[in-house]
């Protein structure tokens, strides 16, 4: 199964690990990523730490854990490539709608990576040479 088709059918939880130019990791519950026409993925993120960190350290890791089953999903190194600011392909892109009392109301951001490296949630994957 491709990743896009994979991404549209299989429910899951996910979370994005970034770090600062110093260093500093954190990781925050982000949604299944958008797969592009390219290959790369794409994550809508408002201006957090998250956001923050890939301004001066562009890698990320990603873990996709599915809602079935046991222990299966997905685990992602990824290098940030480019994002957009507020444009017209987020808002296309977006899976929730909130009331408009609800609506976020800062900027957000399209946030495109490639992906380096696709490992199975458990276990090793491929060796390192």
């Amino acid at each position: 199964m491709d990743l896009k088709t994979y991404f549209e059918e299989t429910k899951g939880f996910g979370v994005i690990s970034t770090a600062d130019k110093d260093g500093r990791v954190d990781s925050a519950v982000f949604s299944r990523p958008h797969v592009m026409e390219d290959g790369s993925v794409a994550f809508i993120m408002n201006d957090n730490l998250t956001h923050h960190n890939l301004q001066s350290n562009p890698l990320a890791a990603y873990l996709f854990k599915e809602s079935a089953g046991s222990y299966k999903g997905k685990r992602f190194f990824l290098t940030k490539i480019r994002e957009e600011k507020d444009s017209d392909l987020l808002t296309q892109l977006k899976r929730r709608a909130y009331p408009p009392d609800k609506e976020f109301k800062g900027h957000r951001f399209l946030v495109f990576f490639k992906i380096e490296k696709e490992l199975p949630l458990i276990g090793p994957g491929e060796e390192e040479d």
